[in-house]
């Protein structure tokens, strides 16, 4: 049963289009990712799940439920953890985490011992009465997290989770959302990272210029559009139009990227003739293929 499920959703800023007629379904229980580089229309695209941007045109439903018609119920079910930092700076760490919790009409003494179990998971709670302008960049991306947690909600949705973190933190972090989702928290995860998309999504979205690009398991993925084995040709410009005529000859599937031809589907296959390297495919050779090479601002 889809928990969270849009319908041609668009939105639009003037002549620009962020999100172009998305129609998307997430299953209750799954973490599901949706990737996309800088400017892909991820973020315009939770903040209207979230209810803090109408939509354009189209349609939301969350538990069975009308977003446009019940948006109050559903933000009662939802954590939510922003992007960007909008911690209140005028109170300490724990006292955010008390604040919020009076959005969801906690009672007070639930509310200190959610908050209190949320910065110990967070590895947080020897900072409960510091200020946040006192905290690391990372023990503040910890705290958002942690307080997206207070109202204890059926479906996360995470912009960029461990944007910021150090290794050991991010695996913290990963971990926790892993045990969440054992829970049976249901989890929307917007992100960059081809690492944390392979470890915690189920299924994940590739989104571009504001369009669902394809759908599937990262496996599935993965499969489909690179091949489990990528084959690297290492050139010096003089050789560059002899292997790419070669391989055209060959009828191979391949993509240029500065002085390295990648080489999909030969499943570990050498190519005869010609020196290269195999590695395993990943679900970035996905993502690079679909989306570009090409910064986009």
């Amino acid at each position: 049963m889809a928990i969270i499920k849009t319908t041609n959703l668009t939105k639009k800023f003037k002549e620009l289009v962020a999100v172009d007629n998305v129609s998307l379904e997430v299953e209750a229980g799954e973490c599901f990712g949706l990737l996309g580089p800088n400017g892909a229309g991820k973020t315009s695209f939770i903040r209207m799940i979230t209810a803090v941007s109408p939509p354009t045109r189209g349609d939301i439903w969350v538990m069975g439920k009308e977003l446009k018609k019940y948006p109050r119920e559903v933000k009662s079910i939802l954590g939510v953890v922003p992007q960007v930092d909008n911690l209140d700076y005028d109170l300490n760490v724990i006292q955010n985490l008390l604040t919020f919790a009076r959005y969801f009409a906690i009672s007070k003494d639930e509310a200190y011992s959610r908050s209190f179990d949320i910065l110990k998971s967070m590895q947080l709670e020897d900072k409960r009465t510091s200020r946040i302008k006192d905290l690391s960049g990372g023990m503040k991306r910890r705290l958002l997290i942690g307080r997206g947690l207070i109202n204890l909600p059926k479906i996360l949705i995470l912009d960029e989770p461990s944007i910021g973190l150090d290794p050991q933190a991010r695996h913290m972090v990963w971990q926790k959302l892993k045990d969440l989702k054992f829970q049976g928290v249901t989890q929307l995860v917007c992100t960059q990272n081809m690492d944390e998309a392979a470890l915690l999504c189920d299924r994940v979205a590739i989104m571009h210029q504001g369009r669902i690009m394809v759908t599937g398991t990262p496996q599935e993925l993965i499969s489909s559009h690179v091949g489990s084995q990528i084959w690297e040709l290492e050139f010096h410009s003089a050789e560059r139009d002899k292997i790419i005529k070669e391989l055209e000859k060959r009828e191979l599937e391949f993509e240029e990227a500065g002085n390295i031809i990648h080489v999909f589907h030969l499943d570990n296959k050498p190519i005869e003739g010609l020196a290269g390297r195999a590695r395993t495919a990943a679900l970035e050779d996905v993502f690079l293929k679909l989306t570009g090479r090409s910064l986009l601002e």
